[in-house]
């Protein structure tokens, strides 16, 4: 027997089956409401309510998010929200419609998308007016995916003190006999769960022979009792990151956490190929699956981007709608059994795949790893550094100068090779979550190297000519001349640690792996700092073609020294090779040095300042936090004494280079394994004019006043925005401590105070001795 619709607007609708001799006259009456107890977010919503004969009633949600089910059947009832959303906002009509992975979006979760937390770090809170002031039988704290059916692409279930009453449900009548038996039932409305369970059938489930039955959709509610619900705002958090072309120091620090996650596993629970359950989780901590795919989405305010890091370094996070985050695509191979199937096999889609490049495992492998997320603005692309030593050692050394096919010149072998791994991995992104977005990439080390040349290939891909954005820390050469001037319209911005020898190869001269040339150099710095140091400058230049050369405009962290007690970092744009090169000349000297170290692979690999976490993290924090210190105090970014005390050590460089060039005007002879004396006198004359660029740049900088662009970049036209966000991040102890990288120098006592602590403590008119490693 079928129940007809009531004729009073007023009335629910019903329908459905009704069994032999039913009771009914129960009644159960619900509010939606917000996190401040207020319930017109949720008016008009269009609910659904089965009783316990399995009848359907349907109605709305009146002005205060409240409805009522008189005369029901007797027994509990199970309230649903699932309409689809049917407005006309860009964000979610594209969503619902795009062609891969389309969300089954409804319009509960655009609702509670437009609610807010009641507390802003997102902790339920305990004191909703709603609870007392309607008196509730029941009050519960629910979820979006509590109350709709298709939940893959939602948060998991945050922490709560009043969770729905789960017992209700197996109160609900026993499945009706009235339907074809079967394990799952895929084609029902409720998911299966109306076919009948025996005894015998669900022992057939514990032996593993079918799939359990799937879990109960909706909030189950008992009869006869108000129900106040209390829906969690659909809010997410996502790292705040400029999608302007200039530098900014919020990009700097963000993405030197980004690219430091990259390291990590994307922690996809299960991790198999094809993957068999009905859903996934991102269970490991740190991963990036975990940041982008579980604890963001859940509001977790995370800091661990390394598994040793002990270092608390927060990202400014912003709160956006769920929709808003940064995404990882659902998996429910019911929803999209034309991807997600695991009969697939090696050609089922899930998370991991899509977001995650590992091939590691397979044959012909270049161990390249590198993960992808996007929102409706960016595309964001981290390319893991070196990591494992000999797999990733042999591709930083295999040096060969090859043809770069997609454009002009050519490219060092084995960060090619990654290169070509991880372009079809990132296009295959493209093709399916791509509408214009910037692309905001960026890669530490090694991964810095695969980065620009995978930036660059993507560059040149007309079918997307995207918008691209990169930032690399502490990364290595990777192209030659040609190259480097072929990829100009490339915006790359260039992070270098004053004492980080990475950048420093493959050297200029290098085509092949070239060893000796390193014992050689590291003898002449041990015995003679001066020469030595010059003949780096000299061999700078390759008489034999085009050397490798840097991509990019740098930024170079410069450490400055006024005593034990007293040091600070300024991030700037040296153009010498004597500072820009001086990773090089470090690992130079420790090769030969005592104590003795390991190979100079592994002392780049492993020296602290080309370590993300050690060096690159705090320096790139210090430097967010001197800027924005300089853009609020309307001041420079370098001090007077900061300014005195480099451009003191740039004049002595400039010394002994002429000190170097007379040597060999008077005695040629002494160099006769060097090209024409005529090229040297060359090169040491145009390193002695980027060093007078240098201090013409150092003078800008200090004459400069930082703006909100220079610091926040494209979120300079919401200064309220940031200030908000600001109040999130600054609510973290770590984040207002005093550092010294981030602190101003104190001023010296007097003025010959200050001239002895640039010249190490020589009075005032005194000669003294002034090289490079003197100003770190």
């Amino acid at each position: 027997m079928s129940i007809e619709p009531l004729a009073a607007s007023d009335v629910p609708f019903m329908k459905g089956n009704i069994h032999a001799c039913p009771l009914r006259g129960h009644s159960t009456s619900f509010q939606l409401v917000d996190e401040f107890g207020d319930g017109k977010p949720y008016a008009g919503l269009t609910y659904e309510v089965t009783d316990y004969e399995d009848t359907i009633y349907t109605g709305k949600l009146d002005a205060t998010g409240s409805a009522k089910v008189d005369n029901h059947f007797c027994g509990p009832v199970v309230l649903k929200l699932n309409n689809s959303y049917q407005g006309s906002e860009k964000t979610y009509t594209f969503l619902r419609g795009r062609p891969h992975y389309p969300l089954p979006i409804t319009e509960l979760q655009v609702r509670a998308e437009k609610t807010h937390f009641f507390n802003k770090s997102g902790v339920r809170t305990q004191v909703n007016p709603a609870k007392d002031l309607a008196a509730p039988t029941a009050y519960y704290q629910v979820e979006v995916s509590e109350l709709v059916k298709h939940v893959a692409h939602l948060p998991p279930l945050a922490f709560r003190r009043d969770p729905p009453n789960m017992v209700v449900h197996k109160l609900q009548r026993p499945a009706p006999k009235t339907r074809t038996f079967s394990i799952v039932d895929k084609s029902a409305a409720d998911g299966g769960m109306s076919a009948l369970f025996s005894q015998m059938d669900m022992a057939t489930v514990e032996l593993g022979f079918f799939p359990p039955p799937p879990k109960p959709k909706g909030i189950a509610l008992l009869p006869n009792k108000h129900h106040v619900m209390e829906v969690r705002p659909m809010r997410a958090l996502r790292p705040m990151l400029s999608t302007g072309s200039e530098f900014c120091a919020l990009n700097l620090y963000q993405l030197a956490l980004m690219s430091t996650l990259s390291y990590t596993d994307f922690g996809q629970e299960p991790n198999t190929q094809p993957v068999k359950t009905d859903s996934v989780s991102f269970p490991l901590q740190p991963s990036s699956g975990n940041w982008f795919g579980h604890a963001l989405p859940q509001f977790d305010e995370l800091w661990k981007v390394d598994a040793t890091q002990t270092t608390k370094y927060y990202p400014l996070y912003e709160e956006v709608p769920y929709s808003k985050r940064l995404e990882v695509a659902p998996f429910d191979p019911l929803l999209y059994p034309e991807v997600n199937n695991p009969e697939l096999g090696d050609e089922q889609e899930h998370p991991a795949k899509l977001h995650f490049l590992d091939d590691r495992n397979k044959e012909n492998n270049t161990d390249t790893q590198a993960f992808i997320t996007h929102h409706d603005e960016l595309i964001l692309v981290s390319v893991r550094g070196t990591n494992e030593l000999l797999a990733d050692g042999l591709r930083d050394a295999d040096a060969q100068q090859v043809p770069f096919e997609e454009g002009e010149g050519k490219v060092h072998n084995g960060f090619y090779g990654a290169a070509k791994v991880a372009y079809p991995f990132v296009v295959s992104y493209l093709e399916k979550f791509y509408s214009g977005q910037k692309l905001l990439i960026t890669g530490h080390s090694l991964g810095g190297a695969v980065a620009l040349i995978l930036s660059e290939m993507l560059r040149r891909n007309k079918r997307y000519q995207p918008d691209i954005v990169l930032y690399t820390y502490g990364a290595p050469r990777a192209g030659d001349a040609t190259f480097i001037e072929s990829a100009q319209p490339l915006n790359h911005h260039r992070i270098v640690n004053h004492n980080d020898p990475v950048p420093s190869v493959p050297a200029t001269w290098m085509n092949t792996p070239s060893g000796p040339m390193y014992y050689k150099h590291g003898a002449i710095i041990v015995l003679n700092p001066v020469i030595g140091l010059a003949y780096l400058v000299v061999n700078m230049i390759n008489f034999r073609g085009e050397p490798y050369g840097h991509h990019g405009k740098l930024r170079h962290f410069m450490p400055v020294v006024f005593g034990k007690e007293h040091k600070s970092s300024i991030l700037w744009e040296p153009g010498c090779s004597t500072i820009n090169d001086h990773g090089c000349a470090e690992a130079l000297h420790q090769i030969k040095g005592l104590p003795k170290r390991g190979s100079l692979l592994r002392q780049m690999t492993e020296a602290s300042d080309h370590s993300m976490v050690g060096s690159y993290i705090p320096g790139c924090w210090a430097s967010l936090r001197r800027w924005q210190e300089a853009q609020e105090q309307k001041r420079s970014l370098v001090t007077l004494r900061e300014f005195d005390w480099i451009k003191d050590g740039l004049n002595n460089i400039s010394r002994q280079l002429d000190s170097l060039e007379k040597q060999i005007e008077r005695n040629p002879t002494a160099h006769a394994n060097y090209h024409q004396d005529a090229q040297k006198v060359k090169a040491l004359e145009e390193e002695k004019g980027n060093i007078e660029m240098t201090q013409t740049r150092l003078l800008a900088l200090h004459s400069q006043r930082v703006t909100e662009a220079d610091v926040y970049g494209s979120y300079a036209d919401q200064p309220e925005w940031v200030q908000e966000n600001l109040l999130r991040w600054k609510a973290h102890p770590e984040n207002i401590v005093q550092e010294q990288l981030a602190m101003i120098p104190p001023v010296a006592e007097d003025h010959d105070a200050a001239i002895a602590a640039m010249t190490g403590g020589h009075a005032v008119g005194l000669p003294f001795h002034l090289d490079i490693d003197s100003i770190v």
